[in-house]
């Protein structure tokens, strides 16, 4: 199962949790992983509050300069691939009766670092 996200800023953080919970099937259990198929975006497990969410992305942007990296002789977006490494390309989850089994204050956030964009996230359980 996949599903699209749309973005609207360059570095854009979006809780995606109803919608990966909603690709799981009712009776599931195991684990399932959301992946999201791109180099420059990335997925990751905290906290959705909307201060946290803006500071993730003016964090990721401390981290990782906007210039001076040898891929921008390609097409200007080297930040974007070395912050989506620091974050990882998916996460995976305990699913208990077809249910996320996430902690209290935790959330499946998917963060955009070269958009706005159109990114698919997967969503496999097992």
């Amino acid at each position: 199962m996949a599903f699209t996200v749309e973005t609207e800023d360059r570095t854009d953080v979006r809780d995606v949790t109803d919608r990966v919970a909603d690709a799981l099937p009712a009776d599931a259990d195991g684990a399932c992983t959301a992946f999201v198929r791109h180099t420059t975006a990335g997925v990751v497990v905290n906290e959705p509050e909307s201060r946290l969410m803006r500071d993730i992305e003016h964090a990721v942007g401390e981290l990782i300069p906007d210039e001076g990296w040898a891929h921008d002789e390609i097409d200007d977006n080297a930040d974007s691939h070395l912050r989506a490494m620091l974050l990882g390309g998916s996460v995976t989850v305990p699913v208990e009766d077809g249910e996320l089994a996430l902690g209290t204050w935790q959330s499946i956030l998917f963060v955009e670092c070269d958009g706005p964009r159109s990114r698919n996230v997967e969503v496999v359980v097992h």
